[in-house]
This record gives structure tokens, sequence and C-alpha cells, in this order.
């Protein structure tokens, strides 16, 4: 099978088709994100303590870290349209699988296993970006990233709201069909393209690896994201125990209210893409990382109980929510630029980073609000928001090699020589 970049011609990637993707994006993602706001349903239905069901979270983000480390790659090898249709079958059957579940570690496997199937955003987002014209490219991948963002929060609003009225196994079986319905749109409007790499399946995997250690600024942006991300993910995941919680007293749909108001960060990707075409990703990320660090201390009002604690929780989430997707916009775009032909490779490294942070944080955010409620895990954001602002504060001589890394001669299918 002969390499060579993604076969697409400019039309390929027409407003419809970039629409079309960042719905896919964000449909897909969905699948990680809405149990965080049934976990208290599930806990009560299947009658186990609610930070055990909180695990079902964790084992959704592990297997999507795996998937993205095992399947991403693939994105370099294949043709697209059959490898993202297929996963997409697959993760309709674990989300089956999920809504029938009659125990936790049925529903944990289930949930693994549907995060390892649901990566088609990940294998989306950087064919996206080797269709469209270099000055282009953060603006679509901010467009995409719209979608995903609005699939994350949305997704918290959806199951929140169904599992209340319906019970917390429909929103899983709503996801199937919608995995279907998913499956048959993409079969019919994906382009087709060419793999960029006839490398095999051992060598696509050693190639991730070989990028993290080579790259520099791969790695930079891969630490930027899983301490940022592991802030997101901590304040999520304990949102819906604090809500639920003797503080407040309320139901699941509660979340999906606080979730819905941060959906408006899906407004900002897209000029966080702008910005990062015009002045670089490293401007984009410090501020970033400074509203990530101010979104930890205003989520503190939350202790304020009542009205005026749930608009400071709001606020704070919207805020924390622009700073992570915003920083990922500048993040990919960095990586992107570092060698066009192994896009799919170097989106498995950051991302597989991304979403190791992610289980981190859903770990790390239920024992700090155990331990500690809710000030512990505001401590929690604002420590790890902090320990990425000091890396990028002590970044070092790396900035100034960026754009000559871009520059750089793509190596034999797409790995650099290591320096």
């Amino acid at each position: 099978m002969p390499a060579g970049p993604p076969s697409a011609t400019s039309p390929a990637l027409g407003r419809p088709l970039t629409l079309l993707l960042s719905v896919a994006c964000g449909v897909a993602v969905a699948n990680i994100y809405f149990p965080q706001a049934i976990s208290p349903l599930i806990a009560k239905d299947l009658h186990t303590a609610p930070a055990s069901a909180a695990a079902v979270v964790t084992c959704a983000q592990l297997g999507y870290a795996a998937g993205i480390f095992l399947l991403v790659p693939l994105g370099d090898r294949l043709r697209h349209r059959g490898l993202i249709t297929t996963l997409l079958l697959a993760t309709g059957a674990g989300l089956g699988l999920a809504g029938t579940a009659s125990s936790l570690p049925v529903l944990a496997a289930a949930s693994a296993l549907v995060g390892l199937t649901t990566v088609v955003p990940q294998i989306l987002i950087p064919m996206a970006a080797g269709l469209a014209e270099p000055e282009r490219r953060g603006q679509v991948t901010g467009t995409l990233l719209s979608g995903l963002i609005g699939g994350i929060l949305l997704a918290r609003t959806f199951s929140g709201t169904l599992g209340q009225w319906l019970g917390w196994r429909t929103p899983y079986l709503v996801a199937a069909a919608l995995a279907l319905l998913l499956t048959a749109a993409l079969a019919t409007a994906l382009p087709h393209t060419r793999p960029s790499t006839d490398q095999r399946y051992p060598a696509l995997l050693a190639a991730s690896a070989h990028l993290l250690r080579t790259e520099p600024l791969l790695r930079r942006s891969c630490q930027y994201q899983f301490l940022v991300f592991a802030a997101f993910s901590a304040a999520w995941t304990a949102l819906a125990l604090f809500i639920t919680g003797p503080h407040y007293h309320l139901g699941t749909p509660a979340v999906g209210v606080l979730a819905l108001v941060g959906a408006a960060s899906m407004f900002a990707t897209p000029i966080a893409g702008r910005r990062t075409d015009q002045r670089g990703p490293d401007a984009v990320n410090l501020v970033c990382m400074v509203g990530a660090i101010a979104a930890g201390t205003l989520l503190l009002t939350g202790h304020l109980g009542g009205a005026l604690g749930l608009v400071g929780l709001g606020a704070g989430m919207l805020l924390l929510d622009v700073a992570v997707q915003s920083g990922q916009v500048a993040n990919q775009a960095r990586i992107f630029a570092l060698n066009p032909q192994a896009r799919a490779r170097l989106n498995t490294a950051y991302m597989t980073c991304a979403f190791l942070g992610g289980s981190a944080g859903s770990w790390l955010g239920v024992r700090a609000y155990s331990a500690f409620g809710w000030n512990g895990v505001c401590a929690l954001v604002v420590l790890l928001a902090v320990l990425a602002l000091l890396r990028h504060l002590l970044r070092g001589r790396d900035t100034a090699t960026t754009e000559a890394m871009a520059q750089t001669p793509a190596a034999k299918d797409g790995v650099p020589a290591a320096r």
C-alpha cells in the first residue's frame, strides 16, 4: 500500500463536511462524559457507594486513553472511512451492553469498552487538519473542538435529565442509537483518503512513543494538557457528588444545567484557534493556565449555598471549560505543525497523555472530595493549574525552536530522527 498524504482536494473539507465532523466529534466524545452526571443514580440502583459508582467514569477515561494509544495510530495506516465506521459500530455495541448491565463490575467493563472504541474524534481531528489549508488549520481544529466541547458539556445535561426521568440506563441506550445513526452518516459523507504510511501496526505504536521521546514541543504540550485536564476531570467528577449531596440536595438534572451553562465555552474555541494562528500557541496557553487558576478559586464560592453558590459554580465551571478547551486548540495546533505525515501518531501520544491525566484527575477528585470536601477539590484544581503554569514559565529554549521544528522536512514514514 503506497504511503502518502491524506487525499483530499480543498472542496473535500467544505463547510457542510466540517460541521458534520464537528457534530460527529461531539456525539462520540459524549460517551465518555455523560456518566459523570448519573453516577449517583447508578449508585442508588445498583446499591453501591457513590464513590464506587464514580469509578465508572474513571474506567471510561482509562479505556479512552488505551483506545487512543492502541487505535488512533491506525488513522495513519488505514482508510479513514472504514476505520471510523467500524469503531462506531463497536461503540454502539458497548453502549448497549452498559445500558443492560445488572452489576457494577459489568457496567465498569462495558464503560472501558466504550472508552476504548469511541476514539473517533481523535482520528477525525488530525484527518481534518490534513485536509485544511495551513493558514486555516487552527480555525478548522477549533471548529471541530467546539463540537467536541459541545458533546462533553451537553452530554451531562442529556444524561442528567434523561436519567432523572427514565432511569440511568436510558442515556446509554439512546447513545447507542445515536452511534448507529452517526455510522450511517459518516459512511456516506467521509471523503476517500489514502494512508500516509504503510508501516506495520507494532511500528505505528512504537512511532508514537518515539515521537514523545524525541519531540520536546510534543512533550510540553502533553504535560500542559495532562495537568489542566486532570483539574477539569477532578472538578466535574466531584461536582455531581457535591450538587446531589447534603449541601444542595439537588437532583442530577442540576448537574446538567450547570453543564449547559458551561456549553457556552464551545464558542470560545474558534476564537482560540484564530488567536493561535495569529499569535502562536504559547500566548494562548498562558492565558488559559491563568484562567484555570482563577476558575479553581471561583469554584470556592460553591460553599455559599443557595442561588449565589450555584451562580459561582456555574461561572467557575464555565471558566474552567474555556481554559481547558482553548488550551487544547493551542496544543494541537503546535503538535500538528511538527510533522504532517505523522499527525495521527502525534495526536495519539498527546491524547493518551491527556486522558491519563483525566483519569488521574477523576480518581483524585473523588478522593479529595471524600477527605476534604468541596474545598479540597478546589484546592486540587488550583494546584494542578499552577503546576501547568510553572511548566510553561520554565519552558526554556524549546519555544525558540517551534517554528524551526515545524519546518523540518519529514523523515521516512513521518517519524523524525532522534535529536
